[in-house]
């Protein structure tokens, strides 16, 4: 049996996204030497913050209809089924070189592009009438930070 999601659990995946990617900015700032690069990874993880509103301020537009739930769950745990799903298919662990700025760019940009991918892939498990064309702007948003990614990696060859 599959399972239809709705555009307010995808959101929440976002939002969780967007925390843990400025986590891995931010912890990559403490360990970079460098203070032009140290401020731009925090510069980042503000962004990431800011999308992480973004998202929220965008879930709480949604209409109730869009936040139906599919499946039937008393004991809340399909939150803790998407927080632990957005926690592990995108920033998570990995062992890179944090002392160089090229090294942690490059991991964040096939991080923002798995996160694309992975919302592609969540768009298709979405019903119309669950919202699913609302899904279109995070990934929106996504390609902004690698725009932006893109130009600091640039920026430093």
């Amino acid at each position: 049996m599959g399972y239809d999601f709705n555009a307010d659990e995808i959101f929440e995946m976002a939002e969780q996204i967007e925390r843990n990617g400025a986590s891995f900015y931010r912890k990559s700032a403490e360990l970079i030497v460098d203070p032009a690069a140290k401020k731009l990874l925090l510069d980042i993880a503000a962004m990431e913050d800011e999308h992480e509103k973004t998202f929220a301020d965008l879930r709480a537009g949604l209409s109730e209809k869009e936040k139906v739930t599919t499946v039937f769950d008393p004991e809340g745990e399909i939150s803790l089924y998407l927080r632990a799903l957005a926690d592990i298919r995108i920033f998570f662990e990995k062992k890179i070189d944090t002392s160089s700025i090229k090294d942690i760019l490059k991991e964040a940009i096939l991080a923002e592009k798995d996160s694309i991918v992975f919302y592609l892939g969540m768009k298709e498990m979405v019903p119309e009438n669950l919202g699913k064309a609302k899904i279109d702007a995070i990934i929106k948003e996504e390609m902004t930070h690698i725009k932006l990614l893109s130009k600091a990696l640039v920026a430093l060859t």
